[in-house]
């Protein structure tokens, strides 16, 4: 085997190629950059780098998850280095090559916490997963639907909040989720439309009306639609009807079987654009790992069966879901294409993120953000990570 240094050619693959698959193909790597995309008849005698024999296993861009709590035993909450490479490490063995950080409702002062350690984690290598920035999911929702938020630091909107942490660790919030019916939500959006921060609505009891105009306001996006927000109603279509029926929202997916049950999904993703869900996790720190019990924000969580729920109350408690898994759920219960719920996994996430130009599809002079999965998508074989291969099922799990 040729191993010249940051040279790949991955081949014998079904690739996914902006919006279309090409069969048997091969793609080449050149320090971190798509460089070359062609069809196995058409690969010269003589290659240079590391080949890699994907056996007709699927070449997809790497998946990209904004709404991701932890996994493998860690959680973002924990702010520290450790937690973080325990994460970013497990979800970069089921395909995912970028994520956000997402807290959940906590103290100002913890929230901060989250930012510092997430700084300091992006000022250095990052060996795995690229944590691309933090989603701060919550203080400012809905008392009435907390989910498993913990109601104790449920706040209203606090925009000085946000100024500050957005001074101190600027372009680091990616995302913010609240519920825009609250008093001085508007401001709060409009800040954030602003400063280049996806507002999205969630763990909220908006009305149609109060969505739409928190749309015109700068919230383009829905966190874990039909979860956790009013629902459709024929006379008042909710906070569910506005995602539905608006095609300015983007409505993230958790697509597990157990959030949203199968013709909900096959509901959404037949009213929404193509370019308009997003496929996410929810995951917390058990995915990865076996039932029992585990914590989400100072709150019990038991898990069964790989479903997490409350202790007390009962309450879906975050999920135990991988991207992988999520973009074979979603291929098996709808009628989309792979390359259609690729978008979903990654082209879509990047477009919200700003990242389109670079990453989030496989493209000639794209970064090399790969994965690639044996023919059922089962499994995945090798994470890419601007070419750099993070991990490698032959040789043991990264973490």
């Amino acid at each position: 085997m040729n191993t010249a240094e940051g040279k790949w050619l991955i081949r014998g693959i079904n690739a996914v190629i902006g919006d279309n698959v090409v069969r048997d193909a091969a793609v080449a790597v050149t320090d971190g950059i798509i460089t070359k995309i062609m069809t196995e008849d058409a690969l010269p005698d003589a290659v240079e780098g590391t080949i890699v024999d994907g056996k007709g296993g699927w070449l997809l861009p790497g998946f990209i998850d904004l709404h991701v709590h932890g996994g493998f035993g860690a959680d973002f909450m924990d702010a520290s280095g450790e937690a973080y490479d325990a994460i970013t490490s497990f979800h970069a063995s089921r395909g995912t090559t970028r994520m956000l950080a997402t807290t959940v409702t906590a103290s100002p002062e913890a929230i901060a916490a989250v930012l510092e350690a997430a700084a300091s984690y992006r000022s250095g290598t990052m060996p795995y997963a690229s944590l691309e920035g933090v989603h701060l999911e919550g203080p400012f929702i809905s008392e009435l639907w907390p989910g498993a938020q913990n109601p104790s630091y449920i706040s209203q909107p606090r925009l000085d909040w946000v100024q500050a942490w957005n001074t101190d660790y600027p372009g680091l919030i990616k995302q913010l989720t609240l519920a825009p019916e609250k008093e001085g939500s508007a401001a709060v959006i409009s800040y954030l439309a602003a400063h280049g921060i996806v507002a999205a609505a969630g763990h909220t009891d908006a009305r149609y009306e109060q969505i739409e105009a928190a749309v015109e306001a700068g919230l383009t996006q829905a966190v874990h639609t039909f979860n956790a927000m009013r629902a459709l109603h024929h006379r008042e279509p909710g906070t569910v009807g506005a995602v539905l029926s608006d095609d300015r929202i983007y409505a993230e997916l958790i697509a597990d079987g157990h959030h949203v049950h199968p013709a909900a999904i096959r509901l959404l993703v037949q009213s929404k654009p193509r370019d308009r869900v997003i496929l996410i996790t929810d995951a917390i720190s058990a995915a990865g790992l076996g039932d029992g019990s585990y914590e989400l924000g100072g709150l019990d969580v038991d898990v069964l069966q790989g479903v997490a729920r409350l202790r007390q109350g009962g309450a879906l408690a975050g999920s135990t879901l991988t991207m992988i898994d999520a973009f074979r759920f979603v291929l098996a219960n709808t009628r989309l294409s792979v390359a259609e719920v690729s978008r979903m996994a990654s082209g879509n996430p990047a477009r919200q993120l700003g990242l389109q130009q670079v990453t989030g599809s496989i493209e000639i002079g794209k970064l090399a953000d790969l994965v690639l999965t044996d023919a059922a998508f089962s499994s995945v074989i090798h994470t890419w990570v601007q070419g750099r291969l993070v991990h490698d099922a032959n040789a043991g799990h990264v973490y």
